[in-house]
C-alpha cells in the first residue's frame, strides 16, 4: 500500500500531534545512528522527538504514544535484536485485541544485509504484526542494505525524506520542509570549560562489566601467515557467568599517537587536555555509552568518538555547514546533490577513506567543538563470541580474534581499532568486559547429538559449546572446521585431535588452499556432502541439532543446501520437502546460526 493511500485512513480533520517516539533495537549501533539521524531531520520541521532504546522503554506506554517510528536491525537467521525480544514477545500474545493500536500511526525502518537469507526480517515481521493489531503504517517500510554502495544511507536518506513529507502532510502547520532542511541544526551538547576533573569512570560503576586481567595473548596462526589470529584468555575475580554462544563486549581504546595526529589535523591540540563539562541541549539527545559528565577532547576521541570510521553522508552535510572555502563548498555541494551520490561513493566508500583522512583534505572545515557528538560517530563496543566454557575454565573467558589489517584501493594500510587494541594487550593488563546473551543454546538433553560448522574464527562459539558438552560427558559431537592451510591457520587443531582421540568428538576438516593447483577447492559444505548418509542418520534418526558460525557471505547457505541434499538423498524426501525439513529445523530451534558480514 502506498504512503498516500495509508494516509487516507487517518482523520483528516484532526492534525497529528507534532511529537513522535523513535524506538530502536540494535546489536551493532547502526540502528541507533539511524534513529538519531531521523530525529534530527524531524526536529527541523518542528517535531519533538524522543529517541529510546527498546530495552529502556516501558512497553505498556506504547498504546499512549501519538506516533511511533521503529528502527531495528535483524540478527542471525531472521531473529530480532536481543533488545527487542521483550517487545516482540508482548506483541505476539494471543490475547491482544485486534484494535489494540487502532489510533496509533507508525512507521518502520529496517536494517539488514542481502547476504543473509532473511533480509530485514525483523522489520517485516514487526510491520505486519502492528497492522494486525490495528495500527496504521503511515509510510512505506524502509529497508537498508549493508551491501548497497552507499551502505545504510542508500535507503535511509530517501526514506527519511518520504517520512518528512508524510509528517508535513499529517501536520500541515509545521515548518516548510525545504526551508527547514537547509538550516544548521543545533548541537547535541554544549561544552563548558572547567577546572574540575571528574575521576569517576562510568563503565567502572556499571555492574554489567567486570574487571579482567590478561592471562594469555598469543598468536595461533603461523608467524609467516598473512593473517594474525589471536587466542586471548582473560581472568576475572568476580564470579562471572555465561553460556556457550554468549558474547563478550569490549570497549576499544584508540592508539595515543593516532589521537594526537588527529587532534593536530583539526587544530585542537591547544585545548586537547582541557576539562569540559558536557551539557546536553535536550535530555532526549542520545550520546555515546558511559560518557562521563566531565572529560577532555583527548579522552573523548580516545574512548568515545571514532575518527577512523568511513564517514556517512551526514558527515559531509555537517562539513558543508562548517566551511566557507569556495572550492570546498562546491565539492561538498556536488557530493550532497542527488546526482553526486556516485562521486561520493567513489571518493569515500569505495576506497574506505576515513573521517581523519577526509579532514586532512578539507583543511578549511572548522568544526565547533560543541558539534563533535553530531559530526563524529560513537566509538562503539565490539562483540566477540566467547570461545570457552565457564565450567571448563572457571573465572575465565577466552576469545579467538582475527586482527584486522588490510590495504585500501588507495594502498593505504588499515587496522581495526578494537582488534589492534586487543593485539597490544600485555600479560597483566586490565580492562572491563561485559557479557551479552548469544543467539545459540545447547540441547536440553546431553544425549542429543550436535553438528557444529565453524570455519575460520567462526570456530570460537563452537569451542565453547563443545568444551561444555565434553565437560558434561556428552560424546555425540561433530565439528566441521575449514580454513586455508592445515599447517598455517588450523585454529585449536591440537585440541580437536585430542578430543577425537578420546572419542568425544568427530573432527572433519577442509583445507581449501592445500590441494594441487587447478583442483577444485574443498570447503566445509563439501565435507558435509561427503558425509551425507551419516548427517542424515544424525539429523533424521537421532534428531541432532546443528550450529553454523562464521562469515555470512556464502557459507551458511551452502551448508544448509548440503544438509538438505543429505535429507533428500538418504531420507527419501523430494527436493522441496528436504528444503522444508531444513527450514523447519530453524523454526524448531534445532538449526542455529551465529554469523556476521
Amino acid at each position: 500500500m502506498s504512503a498516500n493511500n495509508e494516509l487516507d485512513h487517518t482523520d483528516s480533520d484532526q492534525e497529528t500531534p507534532r511529537e513522535l517516539l523513535i524506538l530502536y533495537a540494535t546489536e551493532t549501533g547502526n540502528a541507533q545512528d539511524c534513529a538519531d539521524y531521523i530525529a534530527r531531520q524531524c526536529r527541523r520541521i518542528a517535531f519533538r522527538c524522543r529517541v529510546v532504546n527498546v530495552d529502556a522503554y516501558s512497553l505498556p506506554d506504547l498504546i499512549e504514544e501519538p506516533l511511533v517510528v521503529f528502527v531495528l536491525s535483524t540478527t542471525g537467521s531472521g531473529v530480532e535484536p536481543r533488545a527487542m525480544t521483550a517487545l516482540w514477545n508482548m506483541l505476539l500474545r494471543a490475547d491482544l485485541p485486534g484494535d489494540l493500536f487502532e489510533d496509533l500511526p507508525f512507521a518502520v525502518f529496517g536494517l539488514g544485509d542481502t547476504s543473509y537469507e532473511k533480509f530485514c526480517w525483523a522489520a517485516k515481521m514487526l510491520s505486519r504484526r502492528m497492522k494486525t493489531l490495528g495500527a496504521t503504517e503511515i509510510c512505506e517500510r524502509g529497508e537498508a542494505d549493508e551491501q548497497d554502495p552507499l551502505g545504510i544511507d542508500g535507503a535511509l536518506i530517501p526514506w527519511t525524506e518520504k517520512l518528512l513529507a508524510t509528517l508535513c502532510h499529517l501536520a500541515p502547520s509545521v515548518t516548510e520542509l525545504e526551508d527547514a532542511t537547509n538550516a544548521t541544526p543545533p548541537s547535541r551538547v554544549i561544552l563548558e570549560q572547567t577546572s574540575q576533573i571528574d575521576p569517576v569512570d562510568p563503565i567502572v560503576q556499571d555492574t554489567r562489566y567486570h574487571k579482567a586481567s590478561v592471562k594469555v595473548n598469543e598468536r595461533i596462526t603461523s608467524p609467516d601467515w598473512y593473517q594474525d589470529v589471536r587466542h586471548l584468555e582473560f581472568e576475572f575475580q568476580d564470579d562471572i557467568k555465561y553460556d556457550p554462544g554468549d558474547v563478550a563486549v569490549i570497549h576499544p581504546i584508540a592508539e595515543p599517537d593516532d589521537v594526537q595526529s588527529f587532534l593536530e589535523i583539526v587544530n585542537w591540540l591547544d585545548k586537547a587536555d582541557t576539562p569540559f563539562i558536557i551539557r546536553r541541549h535536550a535530555e532526549d539527545q542520545s550520546l555515546p555509552d558511559f560518557l562521563p559528565q566531565i572529560s577532555t577532547l583527548r579522552t573523548i576521541f580516545t574512548r568515545y568518538l571514532d575518527f577512523n570510521a568511513v564517514p556517512r553522508r551526514n558527515f559531509f552535510q555537517y562539513m558543508r555547514y562548517f566551511t566557507e572555502d569556495e572550492l570546498e563548498t562546491e565539492k561538498l555541494d556536488d557530493f550532497l546533490s542527488p546526482e553526486g551520490s556516485d562521486e561520493l561513493y567513489e571518493y569515500c566508500q569505495k576506497v574506505r577513506r576515513t573521517i581523519k583522512e577526509v579532514l586532512t583534505e578539507f583543511r578549511h572545515v572548522h568544526i565547533p567543538i560543541d558539534y563533535i557528538f553530531d559530526v563524529f560517530p560513537p566509538l562503539r563496543p565490539r562483540h566477540f563470541s566467547i570461545a570457552s566454557s565457564i565450567h571448563e575454565h572457571p573465572h575465565q573467558a577466552h576469545l579467538c580474534v582475527a586482527i584486522v589489517k588490510y590495504r585500501t584501493k588507495l594502498k593505504i594500510p588499515r587496522r581495526g581499532v578494537c582488534s589492534t587494541y586487543l593485539s597490544q594487550l600485555q600479560i597483566g593488563d586490565t580492562l572491563r568486559i561485559g557479557f551479552l546473551k548469544g543467539l545459540i543454546r545447547l540441547p536440553p538433553d546431553d544425549s542429543t547429538p550436535v553438528i557444529c560448522v565453524g570455519p575460520g574464527t567462526g570456530v570460537a562459539p563452537m569451542r565453547a559449546l563443545i568444551e561444555e558438552r565434553v565437560h558434561r560427558g556428552a560424546t555425540g559431537n561433530t565439528l566441521y572446521f575449514g580454513c586455508r592451510s592445515e599447517a598455517k591457520d588450523q585454529h585449536y587443531g591440537d585440541e580437536w585431535r585430542r578430543m577425537a582421540d578420546a572419542g568425544s568428538l568427530v573432527y572433519r576438516t577442509a583445507f581449501s588452499r592445500d590441494g594441487p593447483e587447478g583442483v577444485r577447492r574443498t570447503y566445509v559444505q563439501d565435507r558435509i556432502s561427503e558425509d551425507a548418509q551419516r548427517v542424515w542418520e544424525l539429523v533424521g534418526g537421532q534428531q541432532a541439532w546443528i550450529y553454523i558460525s562464521g562469515s555470512s557471505n556464502k557459507m551458511p547457505k551452502a551448508v544448509k543446501e548440503a544438509i538438505a541434499r543429505a535429507v533428500q538423498d538418504y531420507g527419501g524426501y523430494s527436493e522441496e520437502e528436504a528444503n522444508d525439513y531444513v527450514n523447519n529445523m530453524v523454526k524448531q530451534g534445532r538449526l542455529m546460526e551465529e554469523c556476521w558480514s
